[in-house]
């Protein structure tokens, strides 16, 4: 056992003994080799199921990471083009002042449609037409490209069919196409998960009580406005246990999040600094600051890369770090200085408590 399998696997172990998680995945590669293949706690605390290395788990927008990734091996290939407009291929999305918006500012959440309809529900996240339809349909709040605010479902929906436009094919398909299969992980990453694997996926739990400010103040907060289409009523399309639970969610190609196991998410990325996936050129833009500033949704400062997030936390800043942090606490990156991938994964979500997180990926730098 190397010394980094063995310090993670203890940062691990401490984490699901003290109940703090139930179940934990930490994955990180360097220049092709697994270094660290690190699993501790349980799948499905009903059952006693063990978590293994191969027991894929929902995780929110650590998944956009994936997507942005599946954009720029299209890109490489001369199939997308950053800076042409999305309306280009799918020319419904050029409704009320969208016609200029392109694949960059979707990938830098610039093209100013950050919500979701007000009332959406699960069944609508799941519907990609209906979906579609209403992005593209939208009105901006922003003229696109001129202030940045995350998107965190229409994200997916955008860049997704524009990979469905430019190919002809689902998305899912075009990630186990170009991503999954060529690096060997077709079986331990999706969007859409395949019915008969529905059964391996880790079991999703909540950390605490769910939150319970009144719905009306909660409508009032972009945030939740935008994710969630909030009204006075119930939040029903919060990314909560119950939802990351539903088969039909997990189901479906909603690709602001993604089904994953942490050592295909740590592969992906150290694929992307390995040059197995794009030039060297192609890997220092999207890796670079593209937008930095005020967050129109958040309301918090942030810097964007070509769909990843330049530092993943206020503990793991350094400008050298690019990838996707998920509102579960998930996260996966690779640090360009290093040569690190990392990925993690956990099956109790705890909304912005990124602590195991940071614990972790605290001790793989140290070993860098």
């Amino acid at each position: 056992m190397t010394d980094l399998q063995r310090d993670v696997q203890a940062v691990a172990d401490e984490l699901v003994e003290s109940g703090a998680e139930r179940g934990v995945q930490v994955a990180v590669y360097r220049h092709g080799e697994l270094l660290a293949d690190v699993v501790s706690g349980v799948a499905d605390p009903e059952t006693g199921r063990l978590l293994t290395p191969d027991t894929p788990v929902y995780a929110t927008s650590t998944g956009k990471g994936v997507t942005a990734t599946l954009v720029h091996v299209l890109a490489e290939r001369g199939v997308v083009d950053y800076d042409a407009p999305i309306a280009d291929v799918w020319p419904e999305f050029a409704a009320h002042g969208k016609e200029k918006a392109t694949v960059r500012h979707a990938l830098t959440h610039t093209t100013g449609v950050p919500g979701v309809p007000v009332g959406t529900t699960p069944e609508d996240l799941c519907d990609w037409d209906r979906m579609c339809a209403a992005v593209a349909g939208a009105t901006p709040w922003w003229e696109p490209g001129t202030r940045s605010g995350y998107h965190p479902q229409t994200y997916g929906y955008i860049l997704g069919e524009v990979v469905r436009r430019v190919t002809g094919k689902p998305v899912s398909q075009v990630l186990r196409e170009e991503l999954t299969e060529p690096l060997g992980v077709a079986g331990e990453l999706f969007f859409g998960v395949p019915a008969s694997e529905l059964g391996r996926l880790a079991r999703i739990e909540e950390a605490g009580p769910p939150m319970e400010l009144p719905a009306e103040t909660l409508a009032r907060i972009p945030f939740f406005r935008v994710t969630h289409g909030c009204t006075p009523g119930p939040l029903a399309a919060m990314p909560d246990a119950a939802f990351s639970n539903r088969a039909d969610v997990l189901g479906s190609d909603i690709p602001a999040g993604a089904t994953m196991t942490a050592r295909a998410v740590a592969r992906m990325y150290d694929a992307l600094l390995g040059g197995e996936l794009v030039s060297p050129q192609r890997l220092r833009e999207l890796s670079s600051p593209a937008t930095t500033g005020m967050d129109e949704v958040t309301g918090a400062p942030a810097g964007w890369g070509l769909g990843y997030s330049i530092g993943l936390t206020q503990a793991l800043a350094a400008p050298t770090l690019f990838g996707m942090a998920g509102s579960g606490g998930t996260a996966a990156f690779a640090d360009t200085a290093t040569g690190l991938s990392v990925g993690v994964m956990k099956n109790r979500i705890s909304a912005g408590d990124f602590g195991a997180v940071e614990r972790i990926a605290t001790v793989v730098l140290g070993h860098a």
